[in-house]
């Protein structure tokens, strides 16, 4: 090969690899302008935002300790507390506010741990295929064959039920779903132009992969792993319900639903208000999930 020609075809190279980054650039600004636009995503971050806040916040909002008992029980709603006292005579308020930070912390937390464990599997399962992809795929199909709600029940009775090992048992569960997603995107984007622009340049397939595949494959990542933070949520609080979850005192709406249950006939406010946290909550990341999909894919909307 001709100098001549082998630094033109560098520097074409060279040209490709800078608009692809370019337009990856782009492609976030025009994301986050379309997230604007959406009223239901907004919504959706306006909810989770507070929640995030009152999360953080909760020794400061709520007017008294989650576990504190008093002797006057099962209290209809009155100013001294707004949304009135369960069976114990704790104050209902108090609990839902603590409560948001156990259902905060076991989503984000399970999802943040499946989503390492699996991008990697996913990446290298996509990128590399042949007999590494089918040995990490079907291990992947065994956990899959398994309903993640029945799967999280079993290795809660094998693990001893608290908060931490509900975060490990909701990761382990989710790591097969995440791994596939990677998977896919992976092979669609390894087969673009730019991708192979960027082999042209002999650089290693460790930096192809981390620089340039990857990134592009981060748009399906962040709106599944906004969506699976609701679903974990909703798996938290049953693992909690069946008394399989996050132990009491610690507050907790799926305990609290579990508790009051009995009395929902005659002193519906124990159970409503946990409920409806249940609901907002999960709610709100859908409809931030759903609007990060619509922006971050906008062939949805034809």
């Amino acid at each position: 090969m001709r100098p001549s020609f082998a630094l033109a075809l560098g520097r074409s190279t060279i040209d490709v690899v800078a608009q692809e980054e370019a337009m990856a650039k782009s492609m976030w600004r025009i994301t986050l302008q379309r997230m604007k636009r959406s009223k239901t995503a907004m919504l959706g971050l306006a909810i989770v935002t507070l929640l995030l806040l009152v999360a953080l916040l909760a020794d400061v909002l709520a007017p008294y300790s989650p576990t504190q008992t008093t002797p006057v029980s099962i209290s209809p709603p009155t100013w001294v507390n707004p949304m009135g006292t369960d069976l114990l005579g704790r104050d209902v308020l108090s609990r839902v506010i603590h409560g948001s930070r156990i259902s905060v912390y076991v989503g984000m937390v399970s999802t943040v741990l499946a989503i390492i464990l699996g991008i990697p599997l996913g990446t290298v399962a996509g990128f590399y295929g042949g007999r590494i992809d089918q040995v990490i795929m079907r291990i992947m199909d065994v956990m899959l064959a398994f309903p993640i709600f029945l799967l999280a029940i079993v290795i809660m009775v094998i693990l001893e039920p608290s908060t931490t090992n509900v975060v490990l048992a909701l990761a382990i569960v989710r790591i097969p779903i995440e791994a596939r997603i990677v998977r896919g995107s992976v092979l669609s984007v390894k087969q673009n132009e730019y991708i192979e622009a960027v082999k042209a340049l002999s650089l290693s397939q460790f930096r192809v992969l981390a620089r340039h595949v990857l990134p592009n494959c981060l748009a399906p990542i962040i709106v599944t792993s906004t969506l699976n933070i609701g679903n974990a949520i909703i798996i938290e609080a049953s693992l909690s319900f069946l008394g399989l979850g996050t132990q009491p005192p610690t507050p907790t709406w799926g305990w609290d639903l579990k508790q009051n249950l009995t009395l929902i006939e005659l002193n519906p406010w124990i159970t409503i208000f946990p409920g409806l946290a249940i609901l907002v909550t999960v709610l709100a990341f859908n409809l931030l999930g759903d609007g990060l999909r619509d922006a971050l894919d906008p062939r949805l909307k034809a």
